[in-house]
């Protein structure tokens, strides 16, 4: 494990949104910005975040990176995924299965700042698998894996970008 000091730790944070403005494209006609939210389990935390997705790249794949920030248990976690996810159309309706995972970054922090033991950065991976409906509503649990929260369930809104 690695522990960093907050300025190091904002380094991090701020080149990992560089890396994600460059996959972005503006132009993409069906790309959409979500929010999420939601509770963990080990550690027990509640959970906010935001995240990008990319038009389709191939198929039915797309690219989901994502920013989230967990609160409890006696830790502060700011979470950077990648996600690789794939989307499967129930039928003729207007909900789709979406499913995929891929790697993370994970921040923590003590939330007792009476002391500065400053941040640790680690890495691992996580999968996930929900439910999106065509109007922008989802909802999902996601499995982590390393120190990647281990287990997430969320609920959140996803709007289209022009």
């Amino acid at each position: 494990m690695v522990l960093l000091s907050g300025r190091s730790a904002a380094r991090m944070t701020i080149l990992a949104g560089i890396l994600v403005a460059g996959v972005s494209s503006p132009s993409a006609a069906q790309s959409s910005i979500g929010f999420t939210g939601g509770a963990s389990i080990d550690p027990e935390q509640v959970y906010a975040g935001v995240f990008w997705q990319s038009p389709d790249i191939g198929g039915r794949f797309r690219i989901r990176p994502g920013l989230d920030g967990g609160f409890g248990d006696g830790l502060r976690l700011a979470t950077f995924n990648v996600d690789f996810v794939y989307l499967i159309p129930l039928g003729q309706g207007t909900w789709t299965l979406v499913t995929g995972g891929g790697p993370a970054v994970v921040l923590t922090r003590l939330s007792d700042d009476r002391f500065d033991l400053g941040t640790e950065v680690s890495a691992g991976a996580s999968y996930l698998f929900g439910f999106a409906h065509d109007n922008g509503f989802f909802t999902d649990i996601r499995l982590g894996g390393g120190n990647v929260p281990g287990l997430k369930f969320g609920v959140g809104w996803a709007l289209r970008l022009p």
